[in-house]
């Protein structure tokens, strides 16, 4: 099974490039795939999160936001290996 996570982002945050190249590490020890969206991009998602961002999501489940939470997310992915 592949896990798919979303980091809503854009593109003037830093802490969303910081969160990003944190994830990377814990990304590749679980083999998931990452996708980073643009908050700005669309309506909904900017109404939802737009003072949130940057945040992790697994569907529709929000893992954290402003800061990785290494510890909450790495038992998070092995919970659902």
């Amino acid at each position: 099974m592949s896990i798919e996570l979303t980091l809503i982002s854009r593109g003037y945050c830093h802490l969303c490039h910081d969160m990003e190249e944190a994830l990377n590490p814990l990304a590749a020890e679980f083999a998931a795939t990452v996708s980073v969206v643009d908050v700005d991009a669309d309506p909904a998602l900017e109404a939802k999160y737009d003072e949130l961002v940057p945040v992790l999501l697994h569907g529709d489940h929000e893992l954290c936001h402003y800061f990785l939470d290494v510890a909450k997310v790495r038992e998070y992915l092995a919970g659902i290996r």
